[in-house]
């Protein structure tokens, strides 16, 4: 998808991818995944006038019925407040606003944009926020044991630039209580402002100094770095991806690794061999496996200049070249593939992942794939499989979220165009390798459609098969509203 036909609202993390037999890993004997329930309306706070532009875009679930989910809604008199919504036991509870930062602006425009949560009640949220001067900085947000805490501003590196800053926390990761690492970036003080990552741990439920991100020492003067995503194995053993641009102003795909603490020098990750000299390469989504293997995907132009997927793994501690993923045999020559930037890969173990975003394929139509990791080896994507009366995925579909909980047998959630031209949300099973036709999601007082700006936002799934979605439709007019689906 071209960046111009999406919404602000999933604009912002984007700015802030032929099966054959499945591998012995696969489980035998599978039997069918449960059905989705009709999504239910997410309660918002007293006079809310709905979510900021279907803004609910991260989700955290510990165990299977405590989750957590964050967005921004519009309070009575239409100002956007920072929103987290939690379930405990299986039961949504009352809405909560973010308490801004004391030294935010009256209007703070405080935005999540992600959550993690290390067990059920102990949680953390990062995020933006601005100061009365126009600046924007960054927040975290922690629950301790059940209990949420105001936000407080995050300490940038000594030289961050003082006045006009624009720091953006974009992406935590939290492995155990008390321990969790966030990245971001930040404008330094320089003659002239030079935009640079940094990263800052929780050790021990404290948040230490932050750490400046060392771009690789080709890095242009102002290396527009990006840090999309962040995993951690355990405490301090984390990995954050992205991108940075060259002293010959060609953008990379960049990995920065932290052990034991310290945050190295960022190293890049080759693309695919058929890559352009200009190759525009960046890693856009994360996932680990339980062994603490990791996996990342991204795009890269290829030499046509045609915008294609591919992949990197972390294997004994050096991440591989960029492996290409093939889109599906109906790809348009260019089939302009497109990664949304929020849960767009998930992974059962070390060898096994899926991925699923948005291509273009012959004839101009917009559709939504799916490609999977069969023991170490990418097969080509093959096209999301729409409900009956379907007429495409649509420049603002596809597919959004993934969730793996065994080898074989995920769970996608996507956005679809149907006969009548509305968006509608949708989620999809894979059963043991074969995806299966994705099924409409029932939504909340017969609304009509999901919206240019809703659909499935995040989705997770445990051992016991059980499945949350979070995300967003449209409830009337030009107001949004969220929902939950589960499984039975």
């Amino acid at each position: 998808m071209e960046s111009s036909h999406v919404p602000l609202v999933r604009r912002v993390l984007f700015a802030l991818a032929v099966l054959g037999p499945l591998g012995a890993s696969a489980p035998v004997g599978s039997v069918s995944p449960p059905a989705w329930q009709a999504a239910r309306i997410t309660t918002l706070p007293s006079g809310a006038k709905g979510l900021y532009q279907g803004y609910l875009p991260t989700l955290a679930c510990p165990t299977t019925g405590n989750c957590v989910a964050a967005g921004v809604y519009n309070d009575h008199a239409n100002v956007p407040q920072g929103l987290v919504l939690s379930e405990v036991n299986g039961v949504w509870q009352s809405p909560r606003t973010i308490v801004p930062p004391s030294d935010a602006a009256t209007v703070a425009a405080t935005t999540p944009m992600s959550v993690a949560c290390s067990t059920a009640g102990n949680c953390a949220i990062v995020g933006t926020y601005q100061l009365g001067s126009g600046d924007t900085q960054s927040f975290v947000t922690i629950e301790v044991n059940g209990v949420w805490r105001p936000a407080t501003r995050v300490a940038l590196p000594s030289n961050a630039l003082a006045k006009g800053q624009n720091a953006q926390l974009r992406a935590v990761a939290c492995p155990s209580t008390g321990n969790c690492s966030a990245v971001g970036t930040y404008f330094t003080n320089a003659t002239n402002p030079v935009l640079d990552g940094f990263a800052i741990d929780e050790v021990n439920g404290v948040w230490g100094a932050p750490q400046a991100l060392a771009a690789p020492a080709n890095a242009n003067a102002n290396p527009f770095p990006t840090t999309a995503q962040v995993a951690c194995s355990s405490a301090g053993d984390c990995s954050a991806i992205g991108s940075y641009v060259d002293d010959q102003n060609v953008q990379h795909a960049l990995v920065f690794s932290e052990r034991n603490g310290i945050w190295a020098t960022g190293q890049v990750v080759s693309p695919p061999a058929d890559a352009s000299l200009y190759a525009h390469a960046s890693l856009i989504a994360l996932a680990c496996a339980p062994s603490g293997a990791c996996t990342a995907v991204g795009t890269y132009y290829d030499h046509r200049g045609a915008t294609e997927v591919f992949a990197t793994t972390n294997a004994r501690g050096a991440w591989s070249a960029g492996l290409p993923v093939a889109m599906p045999a109906n790809a348009a020559t260019n089939p302009k593939a497109f990664f949304y930037g929020f849960q767009d890969i998930a992974c059962a173990s070390a060898t096994s992942c899926s991925a699923g975003g948005q291509y273009r394929a012959r004839g101009g139509l917009y559709e939504g794939f799916l490609a999977d990791e069969v023991n170490g080896v990418w097969r080509r994507a093959t096209e999301l499989a729409l409900p009956a009366g379907a007429s495409a995925a649509g420049k603002n579909g596809g597919v959004v979220a993934l969730s793996c909980v065994t080898a074989g047998n995920c769970r996608a959630g996507a956005a679809y165009l149907d006969g009548a031209g509305h968006y509608q949300g949708l989620v999809a099973s894979q059963v043991n390798g074969q995806w299966r036709t994705g099924t409409k999601i029932v939504l909340p007082n017969g609304a009509a459609s999901v919206g240019v700006a809703g659909g499935v936002y995040a989705l997770i799934c445990h051992q016991d098969n059980r499945c949350t979605a979070t995300g967003s439709y449209l409830a009337g007019g030009t107001t949004y509203q969220g929902f939950s689906v589960t499984t039975n």
